[in-house]
């Protein structure tokens, strides 16, 4: 059973969906104390399991998103699986993507989307022998991780380090695990080389930034806006670019004439042209995005027909007397998970180490999922964006303006009061 199948599935008879005025269910381990009513003794010792969930209802904007609370029948775990606790989600580029109806690899909705997180083991099934009950982990998977209870495979769970927060957790395996097989599996870094890294205030672009600095000598060009200038620099961006005011082709070439021998690309378009173009003899070029088609909360068919009109073609006898490489990243389809694992085992060795942190921009609570989402939309964080299962206090001060459970969508007032109170930060288009 996948992350995809653990408590999350939509279409399971035994679940109910709760409206969200109704009062917060009872803990699963209470469940069963509850009056069972017309049922035959086998029956009413059946535990079931409550869970808040964020449930992809169609394509969309910002209000296809819902808070659901759900129950169903405790699941039975399968040989090596485990039940998790979720503690922390983050938020990626993908998941954007897929409630816009731009990831072919997304279920049709009503699906939960998320690919990582962390939190503690509360069940495992048999034949799990390396985790047990109340581990702290990171989980890794295909989706389904925006909830509060998942079921994956004791391999796709990695063992949080004690001076780990389970908001760190929640940032490392996707934006590290990319970054990571990006530079050293595909591109080859070594010592010496040079990387040009769009995005960099990004959570890819902040992990590649960190990542490239385990390497001797290897200087990094970073695109981003002004303001996230300082924040990049910190984390080892030896050349800062703001594309917004400057030229970046123009820009790198005055520091280096020759090019770069490594493009990291999450934009596509135009820009992997202008990147392959940068790129010295045996340079590599890594593509592994299109956010150049994403122009709002919403596909854009125009921004999207305009990105694959102006996407670099190549064929052989272009490459050859050009002695470079060009390569397309999607971890979603990386299916060999001794790879992952490895590669998430070293990750977890360079952060004992001191070596790589993920940097947080923000968290919200699932209430909140919104506002997480606009915020990424109109690439104002700067770091990993989390997403926390637990409820929101009452007390606790808002980041941004309440919203109903069911009806995340903001009302035109409510965007201008936010937008007044980040009259410092400039929407970008990029970054």
């Amino acid at each position: 059973m996948s992350g995809e199948e653990a408590p999350t599935q939509q279409q399971q008879p035994e679940q109910q969906e709760k409206k969200p005025d109704e009062p917060p269910p009872a803990p699963a381990a209470d469940a069963a104390d509850a009056p069972q009513e017309e049922r035959s003794a086998p029956a009413a010792e059946e535990k079931t399991l409550s869970f808040r969930a964020l449930v992809l209802t169609g394509h969309g904007g910002y209000d296809k998103v819902k808070l659901q609370v759900k129950t169903q029948s405790e699941p039975r775990l399968q040989p090596g699986e485990v039940l998790v606790r979720v503690k922390a989600c983050g938020l990626n580029f993908g998941e954007l993507l897929g409630r816009m109806g731009m990831d072919e690899m997304l279920p049709s909705p009503p699906v939960t989307m998320g690919m990582e997180g962390s939190g503690v083991i509360e069940a495992v099934g048999e034949d799990v022998k390396e985790r047990k009950v109340g581990d702290r982990v990171i989980v890794l998977s295909l989706g389904g991780m925006w909830q509060e209870v998942v079921v994956v495979s004791a391999s796709r769970t990695f063992p949080m380090p004690e001076q780990m927060s389970f908001e760190e957790g929640a940032a490392l395996s996707v934006n590290y695990v990319t970054a990571y097989l990006m530079l050293f599996e595909m591109a080859n870094v070594r010592p010496g080389k040079s990387v040009l890294i769009h995005m960099a205030a990004g959570g890819v672009g902040i992990a590649a930034s960190q990542l490239c600095q385990t390497v001797q000598d290897v200087s990094v060009f970073g695109t981003a806006s002004a303001s996230k200038h300082e924040t990049i620099a910190q984390g080892g961006v030896t050349h800062l670019i703001d594309y917004r005011t400057k030229d970046y082709v123009a820009e790198i070439r005055k520091i280096s004439p020759k090019g770069v021998d490594i493009v990291l690309d999450p934009l596509g378009g135009s820009d992997s042209q202008k990147g392959f173009s940068l790129l010295k003899p045996l340079g590599t070029l890594v593509v592994y995005g299109a956010t150049n088609s994403v122009t709002g909360p919403k596909k854009n068919l125009l921004a999207i027909a305009k990105t694959w009109y102006n996407q670099l073609s190549l064929n052989t006898l272009k490459l050859m007397p050009a002695n470079k490489a060009v390569c397309g990243f999607y971890l979603g389809h990386i299916v060999n998970e001794e790879l992952v694992s490895r590669t998430m085992f070293k990750l977890l060795e360079l952060y004992g180490q001191g070596k790589i942190k993920p940097h947080i921009d923000s968290c919200y609570h699932f209430e909140e999922v919104a506002d997480a989402m606009r915020r990424m939309h109109e690439r104002l964080n700067i770091g990993k964006i989390i997403l926390l299962p637990e409820a929101k206090k009452e007390e606790e001060k808002p980041k941004s303006d309440p919203e109903p459970v069911e009806n995340v969508e903001k009302t035109e007032a409510a965007v201008n009061e936010k937008k007044e109170e980040a009259t410092e930060e400039v929407k970008e288009e990029k970054d």
